[in-house]
C-alpha cells in the first residue's frame, strides 16, 4: 500500500561492523592513484607522465598511466574493461597507429585533425568522478515496496554501469511504519548482495516518516545488486494469518542510494559499442549526446535518426535522452555524424573514401569517447549508420571501413514487438526465454504480469470479442481453502474475472464431495477488443487462501508453486486493421501510422529550412520512440529541411508525414498548415472556423462532435504551451501530418518528459492535444476523418451505413417516397380501372 510521506526526520543506524574501515581503505586506494594528472602531448600520442613524481603502482583495475601506441591489446584485470583498453589522445598531430588486420573490410584511420588554434588541453585525471543517485521509484517500483502479513521479506534489484566503479555509497532509507508495527518492536534487517548491511528497530522512537541514513561499504556495490529488507519480529508475526492491513511497513518510492564513483576510461573499441554511449545496466535515464557541422544536411539528421531509433529499441522500459548540439563538441561521450573535412568545434572530421565508423577520444576528455558516423554523401551516411544498428562491431579496433550493401525494407505490420494478429499466440511466445515469470512461488508474492504491444488500429465489430484461453493450475494441498482462493485475471489494470479452483456447478460438487477431480483448469475468457491498447499487460495473481488450521511454516515457503501453463493463448486473428485518421492517442501510444511500416519506409520526417538544436532534438526523440514501440530501427526514413514550393511533384511528401517545429516560425508554420483546419499568425495558433457548407457536410455525415471554437478560444486563452496537431495531408489523401510543437524551444523540449507520464498517453486524444505547466493536457477534435485500413467490402458498407446515419435516414426517406408515391399511383390506376373509371 502507498501513503504518502509525512514530514521526514533525518537519523542514522546501526551498519555491521568494519564497514566504515573497508569503505575508508577501498575509497583512499582508489583516489590516490586516480588522482594522476597527465597533459595531452603534442609531439607524442600518448599522455605523459613526470618521472620525478614517486607514486606507487596503480591497482590492476586501472588503465595504464602511459598506454603505448603500439600495443592496444594489452589485457585489464577489471571485468569491465577486459574487451578494451585506452588510446592515444584523440587531438594528436600524426596519425594514429593502431594495427588493424582483424577484416579486409578494415584499413588505418586517419586521425582527425583538431583546430591549431584552441588552446592546449588541461591537466585532467586518468579517470572521471561521477555521481548519481537511484531511487526505489527508478529501480521499478513507482510505489514503492510494502512487507506485510506473511510477506514479510523482499528486494529490489538494481543495477550500475559496467565502466564506474564505485568509491562510495550512502542509503536513504524512507519509511513508512504501521502503528500496529510500531507497538510490537520489531527490527527491519537490510542485506544488499547476500551480505548484511545493518539493523533498524521499529519501536516507539518511529513516528513512521522518518528518513534514515546508512554508509554502504564501496566494496559491496557491483554492477547488479539486490538490496533485499525483512522485519523480524520475535512474536512470530506471520502466524497472525490476515493482519496485513493491521501490520505494514512500506519502503517509501523516494527511497535513494547515493553513489560516488570514478568514470574508467575504456579505451578506443568499436566492439563496446553501445557502450560507453548507453549501457543498459544503467537504470537512470541515459543521455546520449548527438552532434552536427554548421552545415549539416537532411542526410545527417536521417543517420542520426536511424542511430536514435536503434539505441531507443535498446532502452525497452528505460528513458532515454538525445541532445543535439551544432558546430561544437560535448562534454562528454558524443555521437558525431557528417561528411569527410566538415568541422565540429575544434575537430574535423578525417577523410574518408567512402562510409565509415571510427571511435576516437575526446579532445575535452579524453576520458570519454566520440563515435564518428562518416559518409562522402547521403547513402554512404545511411550505409555507416546502418552498418553501426545491424550487427555486431568488431572487437579490438578504432576504424571500420563500411562495404555498400542492401538496406531490407520492412512489410505492413511486421514489426516484432507486435502481437501476430494472423493466428492464436501462447503466453509462452510472449513470455520469451522468461518462462519463469509464468510461475508464482509461495502463498504471497507478485502477481504473474505478460506484456504485450499490438497494432494500435485493430478493429472488430461490436458483439465480436477476443478469446483468452487460460490454463492454470493452483497447489494441490490438503491446507488450501479450495472455496475461497482464486485466480484474478485483468488486463491494463481493468478486472476481468476470477477463475475458481474447482469447477462451480450442483453436479460438480456433488462429484467433488464423491471424490471425483472436480479441478477446473482451463477457462476461456472473451475479452472486449475496446480493452486493448498499443501496449497491453496481462495480469495474473494466484489469491490463495489457506485454512486456518493451517501450519505456520507453510505462510513462508516458497516451495509452493501457482502455474500459468505457457499453452495459454490471447488469439486476435478474428481483427481487422482499420482506423479513422487523424487520431493522436494511436501516435503517442505506438507511433502510428508512421509504424505500419516499421523502418519508417513511408514517412518523412520535415524540419524547418533552418532547423534549431533543440528541433533535432525532438525529432530523434520521437524516432526513439518508435524504435522502441517496434523493435525495428526507422532504417529507411528520409530527411527534410523546409518546404520550397515544389513539394507537389517530390516524391517524399507522397508519404506520412511527421513535422517539429515551434510556432516562432511563422512562415515555415503557414505553409505547413495550409489547407488544414489550423492557422498561425504572429507566432500564436489558431483554429480556422468551419465554413457553412463544411459544417453541413459534418452534420449530413454524423460527425456532430467536432469542438473547432472550443478549441480555438482555449488556444487564445494560453500562454506558453506544447503538443500535438494533425491533420489530413494535402499532398496525399491517403497520408496523415502530426506536427510536435511548442511555442518556444523550451516548451518543444518538454515533450520528451510528457511523454514518459502515463496521465498525459492516456488523455491524448483528438487532432489537437495541449499541454501545459498548470493545465495538464486539453485534447480536441477539430477536423474531419478520414478511414484507411481494409475489411471486406460487405463490412465496409456496414460501417458506412452506421456512421452515416444522418445520410443514411435521408436516402431511406427518399426511397420511401419514392417506392411509396409509385405504388400509391400504382394502387390508384388498378381501383380506377376496377371500378371502370377512366
Amino acid at each position: 500500500m502507498n501513503r504518502p510521506p509525512e514530514p521526514t526526520v533525518k537519523r542514522r543506524f546501526s551498519a555491521v561492523p568494519g564497514a566504515s574501515l573497508l569503505r575508508k581503505i577501498t575509497t583512499g586506494l582508489l583516489l590516490t592513484f586516480s588522482s594522476l594528472p597527465f597533459t595531452q602531448a603534442e609531439e607524442t600520442p600518448a599522455p605523459a607522465v613526470d618521472p620525478a613524481t614517486s607514486l606507487p603502482a596503480a591497482p590492476s583495475w586501472l588503465p595504464p598511466v602511459t598506454p603505448m601506441p603500439e600495443d592496444n591489446t594489452s589485457p585489464v584485470s577489471n571485468a569491465a574493461l577486459a574487451d578494451s583498453t585506452p588510446a592515444p589522445a584523440a587531438d594528436a598531430p600524426q596519425a594514429d597507429t593502431t594495427p588493424v588486420n582483424n577484416s579486409s573490410s578494415l584499413s588505418a584511420p586517419v586521425a582527425p585533425v583538431t583546430d591549431p588554434t584552441a588552446a592546449p588541453a588541461p591537466v585532467i585525471p586518468l579517470v572521471q568522478p561521477v555521481t548519481s543517485n537511484i531511487t526505489v521509484a527508478e529501480m521499478g517500483q513507482p510505489n514503492g515496496l510494502t512487507l506485510s502479513g506473511g510477506q514479510l521479506q523482499s528486494g529490489i534489484l538494481f543495477t550500475l554501469p559496467a565502466d564506474e566503479v564505485v568509491t562510495n555509497a550512502h542509503l536513504s532509507l524512507a519509511l513508512k511504519i504501521s502503528p500496529a508495527l510500531i507497538a510490537r518492536d520489531t527490527t527491519l534487517e537490510l542485506m544488499l548482495n547476500g551480505q548484511p548491511l545493518g539493523n533498524l528497530p521499529l519501536n516507539q522512537s518511529s513516528n513512521g516518516g522518518d528518513v534514515y541514513d546508512l554508509d554502504i561499504p564501496s566494496a559491496m556495490v557491483v554492477s547488479s545488486n539486490n538490496l533485499s529488507f525483512r522485519v523480524h519480529d520475535s512474536n512470530t508475526m506471520t502466524c497472525e494469518k490476515d493482519q496485513s492491513d493491521k501490520y505494514w511497513v512500506t519502503i517509501l518510492p523516494t527511497t535513494s542510494i547515493g553513489l560516488e564513483g570514478q568514470q574508467l576510461n575504456i579505451g578506443r573499441n568499436l566492439g563496446n559499442f553501445p557502450r560507453p554511449f548507453f549501457d543498459g545496466l544503467q537504470m537512470q535515464e541515459s543521455k546520449i549526446t548527438m552532434g552536427f557541422s554548421a552545415s549539416m544536411k537532411p542526410g545527417d539528421v536521417s543517420a542520426a535518426a536511424m542511430v536514435s531509433s536503434y539505441l531507443g529499441m535498446l532502452s525497452d522500459y528505460r528513458s532515454v535522452d538525445f541532445p543535439v548540439i551544432l558546430n561544437d563538441l560535448p562534454d562528454q561521450n558524443g555521437i558525431l555524424f557528417g561528411k569527410p573535412g566538415d568541422k565540429i568545434g575544434s575537430l574535423t572530421l578525417p577523410a574518408s573514401n567512402g562510409a565509415s565508423i571510427q571511435i576516437i577520444d575526446n579532445p575535452i576528455n579524453p576520458v570519454y569517447k566520440l563515435l564518428l558516423v562518416l559518409g562522402n554523401d547521403d547513402n554512404e551516411l545511411r550505409q555507416a549508420a546502418y552498418r553501426l544498428i545491424s550487427s555486431g562491431m568488431p572487437n579490438n579496433v578504432d576504424h571500420l571501413d563500411v562495404a555498400q550493401q542492401s538496406i531490407p525494407s520492412s512489410k505492413p505490420y511486421d514489426a516484432p514487438r507486435w502481437i501476430d494478429t494472423s493466428r492464436p499466440v501462447t503466453l509462452g511466445e510472449l513470455a520469451g526465454k522468461d518462462q519463469d515469470s509464468l510461475i508464482s512461488n509461495g502463498i504471497y508474492h507478485d502477481g504473474i504480469q505478460v506484456a504485450f504491444r499490438a497494432a494500435p488500429d485493430l478493429f472488430m465489430w461490436d458483439g465480436h470479442n477476443i478469446p483468452v484461453r487460460i490454463d492454470y493450475r493452483f497447489p494441490t494441498e490438503n491446507w488450501i481453502d479450495e472455496d475461497s482462493s482464486k485466480l484474478n485475471v485483468s488486463i491494463n489494470s481493468n478486472y476481468l474475472r476470477s477463475l475458481t479452483v474447482n469447477k462451480v456447478g450442483l453436479i460438480e460438487n456433488l462429484w467433488r464431495r464423491l471424490g471425483g477431480d472436480s479441478r477446473q483448469e482451463r477457462y476461456t475468457i472473451q475479452l472486449a477488443p475496446y480493452l486493448i491498447y498499443g501496449d497491453n499487460q496481462l495480469q495474473f495473481y494466484f489469491d490463495i487462501k489457506p485454512k486456518k488450521d493451517a501450519p505456520c511454516s507453510i505462510l513462508t515457503s516458497d516451495n509452493i508453486k501457482s502455474r500459468i501453463d505457457p499453452k495459454s493463448f490471447i488469439d486476435l486473428s478474428g481483427s481487422y486493421h482499420f482506423a479513422q485518421l487523424p487520431n493522436l492517442s494511436y501516435f503517442v501510444g505506438a507511433s502510428y501510422p508512421y509504424s505500419k511500416l516499421a523502418d519508417f519506409s513511408d514517412t518523412l520526417m520535415l524540419l524547418p529550412q533552418t532547423p534549431t538544436a533543440d528541433e533535432i532534438h525532438t525529432l530523434l526523440n520521437l524516432a526513439s520512440r518508435a524504435g522502441k514501440a517496434t523493435g525495428v530501427p526507422v532504417n529507411h526514413v528520409q530527411v527534410a529541411f523546409g518546404l520550397k514550393g515544389d513539394e507537389q511533384n517530390n516524391p517524399l511528401f507522397n508519404r506520412d508525414i511527421l513535422a517539429v517545429t515551434t510556432l516562432g516560425d511563422t512562415p515555415f508554420n503557414q505553409q505547413l498548415l495550409a489547407d488544414s483546419p489550423f492557422s498561425v499568425n504572429a507566432g500564436a495558433m489558431g483554429v480556422k472556423t468551419p465554413t457553412e457548407v463544411q459544417r453541413l457536410v459534418a452534420w449530413l455525415t454524423g460527425d456532430w462532435y467536432r469542438q473547432p471554437l472550443d478549441a480555438d478560444r482555449y488556444l487564445s486563452s494560453t500562454g506558453a504551451w506544447r503538443g500535438f496537431v494533425s491533420y489530413r495531408s494535402r499532398w496525399s489523401n491517403d497520408h496523415v501530418v502530426v506536427v510536435a510543437t511548442g511555442t518556444d524551444d523550451q516548451q518543444l523540449l518538454k515533450i520528451h518528459n510528457d511523454l514518459k507520464l502515463p496521465k498525459i498517453n492516456a488523455n491524448v486524444r483528438g487532432d489537437l492535444a495541449i499541454i501545459t505547466d498548470e493545465n495538464g493536457i486539453r485534447s480536441f477534435s477539430v477536423g474531419q476523418q478520414f478511414p484507411t485500413g481494409q475489411m471486406p467490402w460487405y463490412m465496409m458498407v456496414v460501417w458506412y451505413a452506421s456512421t452515416h446515419i444522418v445520410i443514411l435516414s435521408l436516402i431511406t426517406t427518399l426511397l420511401s417516397l419514392v417506392i411509396g408515391l409509385s405504388l400509391f399511383v400504382v394502387l390508384r390506376r388498378h381501383a380506377a380501372k376496377r371500378l371502370g373509371q377512366k
